[in-house]
C-alpha cells in the first residue's frame, strides 16, 4: 500500500508518517518506490509506533545518558579552535535486509581484493603505470604517495588488513562506492557504541529483533591481529596521534574492548632494527602495530621531517620485515579520489571481472577531478587505456580527445569546468538516498550514506554486519558530516532467523593457562602515578578549604591567629582562600582529567564517569556560589565525590602494574602533604587550635579520642598523623604502601641488589619508624618531606624517562 492507502487503512504507523515524503528521484530507505513500507521495516515500525511521544522522548533520553556516561563525544572544529560535543546519535536506526546486504557484502570484498592488489602492485612492480591504466603523475604527485616504502614487501603478505568503504544508495537502488578508506580507517568504535546506545533505547524490540550482532566480527579480527605476531611474547599495539585527534575516543575504546596497548609514537623505539616498546620493565617487542596515524606523520627520519609524533626509525623496522603495520605504511594512495575514475577498467584487467558495487567517479570523479585534476594530468591522461571512464564528457568524445586534445582549448576547458561542477556536486548529493529521522514528533526523510568496515580474518575478507550512518541535519545532502551538523545512526541487518548469541570472548577445549602480565607504557605509568598525586592534591585542598571556610564562619575575623596562619599556608601552595571555589582546585581536578584521558583504554566507564562528575560538580559550584555560600558544605560534597572516585578505583581496579603506579601518586601526595602540614601546624607558635585543625585535616579526630586516653597534645597528633602504621592518614603508612608497591615493580632489585629508588623508600620509612613524637619536629619534618617530595624524582629516572 502507499502511503495515502496506509492512511486509509489505518495501518499501524502511519502517524507517525504523516510527514513522510519522499524528495523526487530519490529512492528511500523505509519506502519502496510504490511509496509501500518495505518489509524489513513494517516489525521496528509497528514496535515505534506503540509507543507514545513521551516514552520516544524518554527512551531517546536514556540513549543520550548512555553516551554521555561512556564519554563518547566527537571533536568540532570551527573558528574558535576545538571543542569537545556529545555524540550525535540519530536514534531511529537503519534497517537493512540481509540479503541486500548480501549483494553489499559481496561488492565490498571484491573490492578489498581489488585494492590489495593495486597497492601491491603501486609499491611492487607498478605495472598499472607502466602498461598505461594508471597516470604517472597521479600517483607521483600524491602526498599519499610514500616513495621510501617502494620495493618494502609487507611481513605478512598483505598490505591491507581494516578497511572502510563510504556507500550510497542510487535512485534505481543500486548501492554505490563513495570512497574508500585505507589509510586508517576510523568509525568502527563509534559503530559499536552506536549499538550500545541504540540498544538501550529499544531494548524490549531489540532483544527480540532478528539483527545480526557485531561481536564476532571484532573478536574474529583480533584474534587474526594475535595470530600475527612474531614471537609469543611480543606485542599488538595500537598506534595513536594522541588525545588532541578528533577519533581518540575511538582509538582508546577499541584498545580497551579487544585487550591491546594503546601507544603514541613517543612510546615506542626502534633498537637493533626491531621495533620496541618502552615500559616500566623495560623494552618489549611489538611485532604488530595497528596504525590510526597517517603514514606520512609516522617517522620523521624517513618520511615528514616535521612529525613529531611519530617514531624514528619505523620505516627501517618495516623494511627488516620485524613489524606487520595494519594497515601498510603507503596505503593511504588509495584514498585518492582520482583512482576512483580508473579502478573498472583495473578490476576486469586484474580480476576479470566487472565491480559489482559501482564506482560513483564512473559518472563523475570528484570535484578533485574536475578544474585541479584534470588541468594538471590532461596530457598522461590523453594516452590512457582508461579514458572512458576518467572524466564524464569523456565517454561521449573518446575519439575527439584521444586524437585531438591539443585541440581542446584552455578556455573551453574552464568553461566546462565551472558550468559542470556545482551541476555534479548537486547530482551526488539529490541521489543519496533518505531514511528516517525523528523530528517533532513525526519521522522524516533525511539523506544518509552508510560506512561499512571490512576486516581480515584467518578465512579471508569479512564484512562487518553493520556499520554506521551518516544522517543528515536537514534535506540538503551536504549537512550530512558531522562537523556539518549531520549525525550517526546505528545499521540493523535483519535477517529471517534469530543470530546466535556473540561476544567478543570465545570457549575453548584447550588447557587452561594463565596469560602474560601486561606491559604497561612508561608515559601510561607517569600518567598513572599524576592522576593519583593530582586526586589526592585536589582532596587534601578541599579539606583544608572547608577547615578553613569553617573557622572563619565561626570567628568571622580573617585576622584570627588560626585562620590566618592557615589563610597562608593556602597561599603557599597555591590556593587562593577567598575564592569560594579557587582556580588552583579546578586545576588540580582538570589535570587528573587530562592525566585519565591519556590513558582511556585503561580507564572504566565507572571510573571515567566519576571523575568527569567531580570535575563537572567543582565548575558548577564555581559558577554558583557566592562569598557568603555555605562554602563548607559545598567542601563536603567535593570531598565525597573525590573519596567516591577513590573508593572505586580502589575496589574495581585490576592489580596491574598501572595500579601500582596510581597507588603510589596517591600516597606519596598524601605523605608529601601531611608531612608539610605537620612541619608548619606543630611550631612552637604555632596558634591555637592548630593540633585540632590537623586533626580534622587529617580525618583523624575519632581514632584520636579511640586511641589516647591522654588530653590532645602535640605528640599524641604526631604520633597518629606521622608514626601510626596502621592509620591510612598516617605518613608511615603510606611510606609503608609505597614500600609494598615498589617491591612489586620490574626492577625492583638489581643483581640481588635493592635498586635505588627501593634503597631510599627503604631508608626514609625505616628513619620515620624508629623515630619518637620528640625527636619529630619541625626541621626534622622538613627534612622528612623533602626526602618524600624527592622520591618522585627517582621513580621518575626508574620507570618514566
Amino acid at each position: 500500500m502507499s502511503l495515502d492507502e496506509n492512511a486509509e487503512a489505518g495501518a499501524p504507523g502511519y502517524a507517525l508518517l504523516k510527514a513522510y515524503r519522499p524528495f523526487p528521484g530519490v529512492s528511500d530507505e523505509l519506502l519502496d518506490p510504490q511509496g509501500r513500507v518495505r518489509p524489513v521495516w513494517r516489525p521496528f515500525l509497528n514496535h515505534l509506533s506503540s509507543l507514545t511521544s513521551e516514552e520516544i522522548s524518554d527512551r531517546f533520553a536514556r540513549g543520550n545518558q548512555y553516551l554521555n556516561d561512556a564519554g563518547v563525544y566527537f571533536r568540532q572544529y570551527g573558528q574558535e579552535g576545538a571543542n569537545e560535543r556529545e555524540w550525535p546519535l540519530s536514534h531511529i536506526p537503519v534497517v537493512i535486509s540481509e540479503d541486500d546486504w548480501q549483494v553489499i557484502a559481496e561488492g565490498l570484498v571484491q573490492r578489498a581484493e581489488l585494492l590489495e592488489q593495486v597497492v601491491a602492485d603501486l609499491y611492487g612492480d607498478n605495472r598499472l603505470v607502466s602498461e598505461g591504466f594508471l597516470p604517472a603523475n597521479l600517483i607521483a604527485k600524491s602526498p599519499e604517495w610514500q616513495r621510501p616504502l617502494v620495493g618494502i614487501k609487507p611481513n605478512s603478505g598483505q598490505f591491507l588488513h581494516f578497511l572502510s568503504f563510504e556507500i550510497g544508495r542510487g535512485p534505481d537502488g543500486t548501492w554505490w562506492v563513495l570512497s574508500d578508506r585505507a589509510q586508517a580507517p576510523s568509525g568502527a568504535g563509534f559503530a559499536l557504541e552506536n549499538r550500545v546506545a541504540t540498544g538501550r533505547v529499544f531494548n524490549e524490540f531489540f532483544a527480540k529483533a532478528n539483527v545480526h550482532r557485531l561481536a564476532g566480527f571484532f573478536r574474529r579480527f583480533r584474534d587474526h591481529l594475535v595470530d600475527l605476531r612474531d614471537e609469543s611474547d611480543s606485542r599488538v599495539s595500537i598506534l595513536t596521534p594522541g588525545p588532541l585527534n578528533d577519533t581518540y575516543f575511538e582509538h582508546a575504546y577499541i584498545a580497551r574492548y579487544l585487550g591491546f596497548m594503546l601507544l603514541e609514537g613517543e612510546d615506542l623505539t626502534v633498537e637493533n632494527e626491531r621495533l620496541m616498546v618502552r615500559t616500566v620493565a623495560g623494552l618489549r617487542p611489538v611485532s604488530v602495530l595497528w596504525r590510526r596515524l597517517d603514514a606520512a606523520w609516522s617517522d620523521p627520519m624517513e618520511l615528514n621531517e616535521n612529525s613529531h609524533i611519530g617514531t624514528p626509525g619505523l620505516v627501517e623496522a618495516v623494511r627488516r620485515g620485524s613489524v606487520t603495520m595494519v594497515n601498510a605504511l603507503g596505503t593511504g594512495i588509495l584514498e585518492t579520489r582520482a583512482l576512483l575514475a580508473f579502478l573498472p577498467r583495473i578490476s576486469e584487467h586484474l580480476l576479470g571481472e566487472t565491480l559489482k558495487l559501482p564506482n560513483v567517479a564512473t559518472w563523475w570523479c570528484g570535484e578533485a577531478t574536475t578544474r585541479s585534476y584534470v588541468k594538471e594530468h590532461a596530457e598522461s591522461m590523453m594516452f590512457s587505456p582508461a579514458l572512458s571512464t576518467a572524466l564524464p564528457f569523456a565517454s561521449a568524445q573518446t575519439d575527439f580527445i584521444g586524437k585531438d586534445f591539443h585541440k581542446f582549448h584552455k578556455g573551453v576547458l574552464d568553461t566546462w569546468i565551472d558550468n559542470k561542477r556545482d551541476a555534479l556536486i548537486a547530482q551526488e548529493a539529490v541521489t543519496l538516498s533518505t531514511t528516517p529521522a525523528y523530528f517533532e514528533e513525526q519521522l522524516v526523510p533525511r539523506p544518509m550514506s552508510l560506512r561499512v568496515f571490512l576486516a581480515r580474518t584467518e578465512k579471508g575478507w569479512e564484512v562487518m554486519s553493520g556499520g554506521f550512518a551518516r544522517i543528515g541535519r536537514t534535506e540538503d545532502a551536504s549537512a550530512i558530516a558531522m562537523q556539518a551538523g549531520g549525525s550517526a545512526a546505528d545499521v540493523w541487518i535483519v535477517g529471517g532467523k534469530r543470530p546466535a548469541k556473540d561476544t567478543l570472548l570465545h570457549q575453548t577445549e584447550s588447557p587452561y593457562f594463565k596469560s602474560q602480565p601486561g606491559a604497561l607504557p612508561s608515559r601510561a605509568a607517569d600518567n598513572l602515578f599524576w592522576l593519583g598525586r593530582y586526586v589526592e592534591r585536589a582532596e587534601g585542598a578541599v579539606r583544608l578549604l572547608r577547615a578553613y571556610h569553617a573557622r572563619l564562619m565561626e570567628t568571622a575575623d580573617p585576622d584570627a591567629p588560626l585562620v590566618s596562619q592557615t589563610a597562608d599556608y593556602l597561599e603557599k601552595i597555591g590556593v587562593t582562600p577567598e575564592d569560594p571555589v579557587p582556580d588552583a582546585l579546578i586545576a588540580m581536578l582538570q589535570s587528573a582529567v587530562s592525566s585519565a584521558g591519556k590513558v582511556r583504554d585503561r580507564f572504566s566507564v565507572d571510573g571515567w564517569l566519576a571523575l568527569n562528575d567531580l570535575a563537572q560538580t567543582a565548575n558548577g559550584a564555581k559558577r554558583a556560589m557566592r562569598q557568603n555560600s555555605d562554602i563548607p558544605r559545598a567542601m563536603g560534597l567535593l570531598l565525597r565525590k573525590i573519596t567516591g572516585f577513590s573508593g572505586l578505583v580502589h575496589e574495581n581496579m585490576y592489580r596491574f602494574t598501572g595500579w601500582r603506579f596510581l597507588s603510589i601518586g596517591r600516597a606519596l601526595e598524601r605523605a608529601h602533604r601531611m608531612t608539610d602540614l605537620l612541619s608548619v601546624f606543630t611550631e612552637p607558635d604555632a596558634p591555637e587550635g592548630s593540633l585540632e585543625l590537623l586533626l580534622e585535616v587529617g580525618d583523624s579526630a575519632m581514632s584520636m579520642s579511640r586511641r589516647y586516653a591522654v588530653s590532645l597534645s602535640k605528640a599524641t597528633v604526631l604520633d597518629l598523623l606521622a608514626m601510626d602504621g596502621k592509620n591510612p592518614r598516617a605518613v608511615l603508612y603510606q611510606l609503608t604502601d609505597i614500600k609494598d608497591h615498589i617491591d612489586d615493580l620490574p626492577g625492583e632489585t638489581e643483581h640481588g641488589h635493592l635498586s635505588d629508588l627501593a634503597r631510599s623508600v627503604l631508608q626514609i620509612h625505616t628513619s620515620l619508624a624508629i623515630a619518637s613524637p620528640e625527636t619529630l619536629n619541625p626541621a626534622a619534618l622538613s627534612e622528612l618531606r623533602d626526602q618524600i617530595a624527592y622520591l618522585s624524582v627517582e621513580l621518575t629516572d626508574a620507570y618514566i624517562r
